[in-house]
């Protein structure tokens, strides 16, 4: 596909077939099992090459293939390696590159399930690990050590919303040796692209904004050809964490939608952040099109769609927490985020710890004074923005 063509053109058109006849969208391919060639693929997966035919399932799909190669071209990657989730595809990639002895620089607030298998089985295998706050640049600097292998930093970060300078950071993980991998799950990669940016692979939780209809779970890396060979020999067909074709197809039903799908959820979100900002019950709204964000100007120099969700406090927030599950009529309070439903649930600050790497009354102290009593996360969906307004009103008056 022309690569001069706009984004939303090439979404569309990567289905066309000009072969009369064909299907204009793609088919789905549910064998698990492919015809051989006694000269063809061996059981190993030390056998499988590039250009190796389809042999079975967990080594790869049609299906999936597509959905892979869409991927890598829609984030600027040579290639792509599709997981069964976005948690497989973090271990995956995790287990692939570090080994005893290594270290690994991470950001000190991330999604909770990385947070935790880092923390936990990582430490345990007997990786050194170093939480810092990646928005720092002199922080990561810092923490930069000879057997460092990996910088790992998730931006916009899950729940708080802080950002790190990809940029800055992949120059930094470069000089000293060591390679940069990106969560941009919360941007997707119609907001952000990492790997123009120097990082060298990129993490996408495929259930949220990219699957973007709550149907499917799925995750995908990005990055070069010949290092996602290595992690499909490695992890993918060793561990196990294969992407089915049935969620592969509807993820890939989804991604002629997703620029239009982003630009609705980032028009909403500022609508309703500008109104929770003004609201008397909320305080400390955080939302990176927001020019009250902390770091605003680096969400406009890096961001190209600021995506939807939004983090507040409220005074008297488990009160507050359990009018909104009572009262929302068009917010649903549930988990999760990139949906079609715009989606609220409370996170007590004590689950806030989950998210970080350290357990110590300091560290909730330090919690507790940005965040009070917890925090609320509101994922924007698709609905009109002054239906959201009106509801969130109701449920917040007195």
């Amino acid at each position: 596909m022309a690569e001069e063509w706009d984004v939303r053109t090439r979404l569309v058109q990567a289905d066309a077939d000009s072969e009369e006849g064909a299907p204009l969208n793609t088919p789905l391919v549910l064998s698990t099992t492919f015809r051989a060639h006694p000269e063809g693929v061996g059981f190993s997966a030390e056998d499988m090459g590039e250009e190796s035919p389809y042999f079975y399932a967990r080594w790869s799909t049609p299906t999936v293939r597509t959905l892979e190669r869409r991927l890598a071209e829609l984030d600027g990657g040579e290639d792509a390696l599709c997981f069964a989730s976005g948690m497989a595809a973090i271990t995956g990639l995790l287990l692939h590159l570090l080994g005893p002895g290594d270290h690994l620089v991470i950001s000190d607030v991330c999604y909770a399930g990385a947070a935790e298998f880092v923390r936990g089985k990582l430490r345990r295998f007997g990786v050194e690990v170093s939480p810092v706050d990646t928005s720092d640049l002199a922080q990561v600097r810092a923490a930069l050590r000879p057997n460092t292998r990996l910088v790992y930093i998730e931006t916009p970060c899950n729940p708080i919303l802080k950002l790190t300078d990809v940029e800055a950071v992949a120059a930094l993980a470069h000089e000293a040796g060591a390679r940069l991998a990106v969560d941009a799950t919360l941007a997707t990669p119609i907001g952000l692209r990492p790997l123009a940016l120097g990082a060298d692979f990129v993490i996408h939780s495929l259930t949220k904004y990219i699957g973007g209809h709550g149907d499917a779970l799925g995750g995908v890396v990005v990055g070069r050809r010949t290092e996602l060979a290595a992690l499909r020999q490695d992890s993918l067909i060793h561990l196990g964490a294969v992407l089915s074709p049935f969620p592969a197809w509807l993820i890939l039903r989804s991604l002629p939608t997703l620029p239009q799908r982003m630009a609705s959820h980032a028009a909403t979100a500022r609508e309703v952040a500008a109104f929770l900002e003004t609201h008397p019950r909320v305080h400390h709204v955080l939302y990176p099109g927001l020019d009250s964000h902390p770091q605003a100007e680096l969400a406009r120099r890096q961001l190209h769609n600021t995506s939807g969700m939004i983090c507040f406090q409220a005074k008297d927030a488990p009160a507050v927490a359990r009018r909104l599950a009572e009262r929302l009529k068009v917010v649903k309070y549930a988990v999760s985020l990139g949906k079609p439903h715009s989606l609220i649930f409370y996170l007590p600050t004590e689950d806030l710890q989950r998210t970080s790497f350290q357990h110590s009354p300091e560290l909730l102290e330090r919690y507790r004074a940005w965040a009070g009593d917890g925090i609320f996360r509101l994922s924007i969906g698709l609905e009109a923005p002054k239906d959201l307004i009106r509801d969130l009103e109701q449920a917040l008056a007195p």
